[in-house]
């Protein structure tokens, strides 16, 4: 739980700085390529080729084309759609394809995971809901597009990193490296050079983003999501719309329901207390 507590107070400056200082005055395509080269750097030195079995590096590749690679490409672009609060609002259905899909994997249906995640998803629709136009429906495909990718790579990572027993840290670069491979195809593909950063905030912004948003903040994200249930995985993705709402209010004076917030935020950690509930009951019931 402390990794995903502490990811998700550094991520929540991230929306605001690529709302604010990136979309659309720097190139989506090179903010995706240059974050993700990045991060790269930072995990090559821990990277073990000896320690790391082939068919583990390949998932993890895969897996990081997915959760990283494809995501940032759709996530990024939906801010030329929608303000901060918006691409914000529109991720509570990540904790829906978390559950989905893990439950796909297991073949079954788990309804307490889904009724949490459920819940979650209630407390974020109740902090902001406005009435969506046509500009509208582009920026919510991208952002459900993006929770997708988002959503599959957690749970697959989570898999395979229970299953292959290894260490993160000598591992994780070849996340990054599946994620570099799908950045740099794009950006050749679809890139405009004729937009990059053209002032020291946009390179610092993307500085920061790339080796402390990215590099750390996904290493720590997908670790913490290892160390627990699927429930409360699904549950602290919610966690970050409020979050990333409150900076973009107190640090970018943007417009918010600030009693919306509150609520929402509130039915969110209520989400948090059930599913240790069940969880809890479901731990007694077994040792009866």
């Amino acid at each position: 739980m402390f990794y995903l507590l502490s990811v998700t107070l550094l991520w929540a400056f991230s929306f605001s700085l690529i709302g604010v200082y990136l979309a659309g005055q720097v190139d989506a395509w090179f903010s995706v390529l240059l974050r993700i080269v990045l991060a790269t750097m930072v995990f090559l030195p821990f990277l073990s080729f000896k320690q790391t079995p082939r068919a583990v590096a390949v998932k993890l590749m895969l897996i990081g084309a997915v959760q990283l690679g494809l995501m940032y490409s759709f996530y990024y672009h939906s801010f030329l759609h929608l303000s901060v609060p918006e691409v914000l609002l529109f991720t509570v259905m990540t904790p829906i394809y978390i559950t989905l899909f893990n439950d796909a994997l297991d073949r079954r249906f788990n309804s307490k995971f889904f009724i949490v995640a459920i819940l979650a998803v209630f407390g974020a629709v109740a902090i902001r809901y406005e009435r969506i136009d046509s500009d509208f429906v582009i920026g919510l495909l991208l952002v459900q597009a993006a929770n997708i990718c988002f959503a599959t790579g957690q749970v697959a990572y989570k898999r395979l990193m229970i299953q292959s027993k290894l260490d993160h840290k000598v591992v994780f670069g070849w996340f990054f490296i599946g994620a570099l491979c799908v950045a740099i195809i794009c950006y050749f593909l679809f890139g405009d050079s004729n937009k990059l950063p053209t002032t020291s905030t946009q390179w610092g912004v993307l500085i920061y983003l790339g080796t402390i948003a990215s590099g750390i903040g996904y290493f720590a994200w997908n670790k913490g999501a290892t160390l627990v249930d699927v429930g409360t995985l699904a549950v602290m993705n919610n966690l970050l719309i409020p979050a990333g709402i409150l900076v973009n209010v107190i640090i970018w004076n943007q417009d918010a329901d600030l009693l919306r917030l509150g609520i929402g935020a509130a039915i969110i950690f209520a989400a948090l207390l059930v599913n240790q509930f069940i969880n809890n009951a479901s731990n007694v019931a077994a040792k009866k």
